[in-house]
């Protein structure tokens, strides 16, 4: 099996050859602001001993920032109609209530409530009003909206109302791109709801991306499939990713997580990943990142979905320092570093130059660094050590010393002995972990809803059986499955047995005839 992993960061873009399991070659390469062209200098590097081995690849897996990154600037969204099926209920908070007003005045395109929905218990709340949807496709085709987020009362229990008002909207509008809920969320209506629409105003977006992904691989010689990486480490094929963008947020640091583990061979601990820009702390547990289950913010709106638990802080190799405050961050200068860095003859002083006064890092020219004060170098460098110790003292949920493994190309910042860290964890390609995690990514499948009147036994076992089904779906190999996390939650009060069943199963990629 020989497979290329990307991953494309805020200041690098990192690719990774692996063939039958081992890194063969590593590069690293500035991330351009059209990304693609980045992408393509990687794959050059890669390839630059022997071009004729692009055509002989099995998978090409990208890990990309661009969802999240347009999200967070506020480019390349497309307006959005939402559409919630729950009224009477819920009549107070309308969608988009709790958005970003910049955000929400380039997104909102239309609202339309209707009556409809379930109870908890799986009850129908009031009959689906068939009528308003028909008023409401037509409003939504007089308008020119391309993109609907459809929302519905509890429709992790039952997502009936949702396929049906998606049958009434097409059937009016063919051409609609329309996001369920209850394929993307959990219990939680406005942050399922929240998540529907950011998925549905990037839609577009995602089409490009992919097709200009696909376009850098052509131009590269590359005929492999493309797969891109989601938020809980594993890959998508990129048609899926045209429709569920919003699996791709966090890919990134999940990416660097996955790598952390394969290189290391240690599935338990806290992984901190020091890129350019940020550094993204995360806790590994089976090989896989703690999931969140608590609501986490995307560009000021608030979520509740697939996404790893990280906790992000304003410090990486291009982190801008001030000498004379000996203020750290939040300011970075990305991926200008080799133009703007003290030590590549530049004016800023960032963390790079701390770390090459200090000795603790060989990059650029260290005599461009040689007057900058002993003093205010040891002072600066604590205070790094001290805000990545923090960190992973707020990630960990129990007392006790984890091994920390120390990945990405700002990782000399972490001291060898660190408090909180049983060991300090280096490995082999720590620089590229996030691209080594992309290549070796498995394909995933996963279950997270309510079932009600079947038993323990019968709702493991069924959700199990959909989690599989889900997997090869996406591409996965049906022999090599795994299941990787379970869990079931009684839901007191509530008639006829009722448990919420989370399934995530993994295997490797079916190879393609």
């Amino acid at each position: 099996m020989k497979r290329i992993g990307i991953d494309v960061g805020g200041t690098n873009t990192d690719a990774a050859l692996i063939v039958d399991g081992k890194v063969v070659k590593g590069v690293k390469t500035p991330t351009t602001e059209d990304v693609m062209t980045g992408v393509r200098k990687a794959l050059e590097l890669v390839f630059a001993d022997d071009p004729a081995a692009a055509a002989s690849l099995d998978g090409v897996m990208i890990g990309t920032t661009h969802f999240v990154n347009a999200v967070v600037q506020r480019r390349g969204l497309n307006t959005v109609a939402a559409v919630r099926i729950g009224l009477p209920s819920g009549a107070s908070l309308t969608p988009f209530i709790d958005w970003p007003r910049d955000l929400r005045g380039l997104v909102s395109g239309a609202v339309h409530m209707v009556r409809g929905g379930h109870e908890v218990d799986g009850r129908p709340l009031v009959p689906l009003d068939r009528d308003a949807l028909r008023e409401a496709a037509a409003r939504i085709g007089e308008a020119g909206i391309t993109s609907v987020g459809i929302t519905a009362v509890f429709s992790p229990l039952t997502a009936e109302c949702e396929l049906e008002a998606a049958e009434i909207l097409r059937r009016e509008n063919p051409d609609l791109r329309i996001t369920l809920s209850s394929a993307l969320g959990r219990i939680g209506l406005l942050e399922r709801e929240n998540v529907t629409l950011l998925n549905a105003c990037l839609q577009d977006l995602a089409v490009k991306t992919t097709k200009a992904f696909v376009d850098a691989l052509r131009d590269s010689g590359i005929r492999a499939p493309l797969y891109l990486t989601q938020n809980d480490g594993t890959i998508m094929r990129a048609e899926v990713v045209e429709a569920f963008p919003v699996y791709c947020f966090a890919s990134g640091p999940t990416n660097s997580m996955r790598g952390a583990a394969f290189l290391s061979g240690l599935e338990d601990g806290v992984v901190v990943d020091v890129g350019g820009t940020t550094t993204d702390i995360g806790y590994l547990k089976a090989g896989f990142p703690r999931e969140a289950n608590n609501t986490v913010e995307v560009g000021g709106v608030r979520t509740l979905f697939r996404m790893p638990d990280l906790l992000s802080i304003g410090l990486g190799g291009g982190t801008e320092i001030a000498a004379d405050s000996l203020k750290v961050g939040p300011g970075s200068v990305g991926y200008r570093l080799p133009r703007e860095a003290l030590v590549f003859g530049g004016r800023q002083l960032t963390a790079t130059d701390i770390a090459v006064a200090a000795g603790i890092a060989e990059i650029g020219d260290r005599g461009k660094v040689a007057h900058l004060d002993r003093t205010m170098v040891a002072q600066a460098l604590r205070k790094m050590q001290d805000m990545i110790a923090e960190g992973m003292d707020r990630m960990k949920t129990e007392a006790g010393d984890l091994p920390l493994l120390a990945v990405g190309g700002g990782s000399f910042l972490i001291p060898d002995r660190i408090e909180g860290a049983s060991e300090v964890v280096r490995v082999e390609h720590h620089a590229i972990a996030n691209a080594v995690g992309a290549g070796i990514a498995q394909v995933s499948g996963e279950i997270d809803r309510i079932f009600t009147g079947m038993g323990r036994d019968k709702a493991l076992e069924t959700a199990s059986e959909e989690a599989r089904a889900k997997a090869v779906a996406s591409g996965a190999d049906a022999r090599t499955l795994k299941t990787v996390e379970t869990e079931d939650l009684p839901l007191s009060y509530l008639p006829g047995d009722t448990l919420r069943v989370r399934v995530r199963v993994v295997g490797d990629i079916a190879a393609v005839s």
